[in-house]
């Protein structure tokens, strides 16, 4: 039996093919690499994170304090359109606290947690509305700024964000190391504050639009950062809490299941929601550019004339004015951008081909003026050279000029016996070529004895006070 059973494995391992047996190792170790690369069980603290977690929910004290501060921060940021200033006011706001508290609570099925969560985080709304309503309502600081209006309206990609952010957080939370640097960049990747403060705007200049979209952004990261948190709780199994009370425990284990169902199925309303206006927005604008390329000048175009709640694009044009059958034919091209249902809107005014020709007209006169101006600039560049030139010519002249006067009064000082001095540059040939020559004429007194042998001094001392190689001196 023995020799029977092993000749029949020695059978099966020379039956089973190598290739497939290589390739099974291979796919065996490549899946091996990448649970042990991303799995997060590892090295996870859930009794600390926990107590992190609740430490970190209250909002009463230095906490209350500390986000006042950096709600004042964040406002000012938000007014100067400094980005980096609001980013500072991030780094410091505890408003992560009361979120993940919330997250936690339903996936350990701890209500008093979540009681105290939610309370604080109310605490926190409010008074993080407080003061920055009490901020902005100076009118000084009531400005319209990019800052501002980027936080007004939530988008689809604000969900992916928070999604994104608390998953990274609860992540690095629950490592024995805390990596401070990740939970930092959540804080200024999730942007939880700036929200809040453009709410504070909308109240303070009473502009509910500007209200009620900054709240929705923030309940939007609120939501997913909180659901995030509950996914990774239960996904790491957090120890769930224990009631003495086993009706209380299935009460409460009920009531947990139904909050975290609400939130997971109001979360995917509104993800599809945001996805479905997205959408809207991006066919709108890909027809908006269509009707543009095919000549249709469009002005004031604004976010407000597309409208996904009342489902219409509105255009306002200028030029031309379109046909009957121009504004249908595109109205019934709204299905092929995927705007069935959508009213397309074109705004015209009155003809407005003599205003046109108008313009035309100035465009030219502009067009003339400017050959004008280059025609002239042409002509002060050529007088400007030939300036620079004489300019250099003279210079060269003045260079090549001696000092007659100064010259004159050292020979009077020297040579007593002179009379009269005078310098002239005269041109001299040969017929092959032409040379200047410095030429001084000299007179004596004729009292004066010896006038060759003063007048050959008188020679080689100007040769040497004016640095010549070559000079003729006449005595007359």
């Amino acid at each position: 039996m023995e020799n029977n059973n092993s000749t029949n494995s020695s059978e099966n391992k020379t039956n089973t093919p190598p290739q497939k047996a290589d390739v099974k190792t291979i796919f065996e170790s490549i899946k091996a690499f990448f649970i042990d690369l991303l799995d997060i069980r590892h090295d996870t603290d859930k009794k600390a994170t926990i107590q992190d977690i609740k430490d970190s929910i209250s909002m009463k004290g230095h906490t209350a304090w500390i986000l006042v501060f950096s709600i004042v921060i964040a406002s000012i940021g938000l007014n100067v359109s400094s980005t980096a200033v609001v980013i500072g006011a991030m780094l410091i706001s505890p408003l992560m606290g009361p979120i993940l508290g919330v997250g936690l609570s339903i996936g350990i099925n701890d209500i008093d947690t979540l009681r105290r969560s939610l309370v604080n985080l109310g605490v926190m709304v409010g008074l993080s509305l407080l003061t920055s309503t009490l901020f902005f309502i100076f009118p000084i600081f009531q400005n319209e700024t990019p800052e501002i209006l980027a936080r007004t309206a939530p988008d689809v990609r604000d969900v992916f964000i928070a999604i994104s952010g608390g998953l990274a957080l609860i992540i690095a939370l629950s490592r024995r190391n805390q990596q401070t640097n990740t939970i930092a960049g959540v804080a200024i990747a999730t942007a939880l504050m700036p929200p809040l403060c453009t709410a504070g705007y909308g109240i303070a200049t009473l502009n509910l639009n500007y209200f009620f979209g900054a709240m929705f952004l923030f309940t939007i990261n609120t939501i997913f950062i909180a659901l995030a948190t509950f996914v990774i709780v239960k996904f790491l199994r957090f120890p769930m809490l224990k009631y003495i009370n086993s009706a209380k425990r299935k009460r409460i284990a009920r009531l947990a299941s139904f909050v975290a169902v609400l939130v997971f199925a109001g979360s995917i309303y509104m993800f599809l929601n945001l996805f479905q206006e997205n959408q809207f927005k991006q066919h709108a604008q890909n027809l908006i550019n269509e009707i543009k390329e095919s000549g249709i000048s469009i002005i004031d175009e604004d976010a407000d004339n597309i409208s996904y709640e009342n489902k219409y694009i509105k255009l306002v044009v200028y030029g031309n004015k379109l046909s009957e059958s121009d504004i249908k034919k595109w109205n019934d091209r709204l299905p092929d951008y995927g705007l069935s249902g959508t009213e397309l809107k074109f705004q015209q005014g009155i003809d407005d081909s003599d205003l046109r020709h108008e313009v035309k007209n100035l465009s030219e006169l502009y067009a003339q003026n400017q050959k004008i101006i280059s025609s002239r600039d042409e002509t002060v560049k050529e007088k400007e050279e030939k300036i620079k030139l004489l300019t250099q010519q003279l210079s060269s002249y003045i260079d090549n000029e001696i000092p007659f006067i100064q010259i004159s009064k050292e020979a009077q000082i020297n040579y007593t016996g002179l009379a009269n001095l005078s310098y002239a540059k005269t041109l001299q040939t040969n017929f092959e070529s032409i040379d200047t020559v410095t030429v001084f004429n000299a007179k004596w007194y004729d009292t004066i004895a010896n006038v060759p042998q003063q007048q050959k001094q008188l020679k080689n001392w100007l040769k040497t006070r004016l640095e010549l190689d070559t000079l003729q001196l006449i005595n007359r």
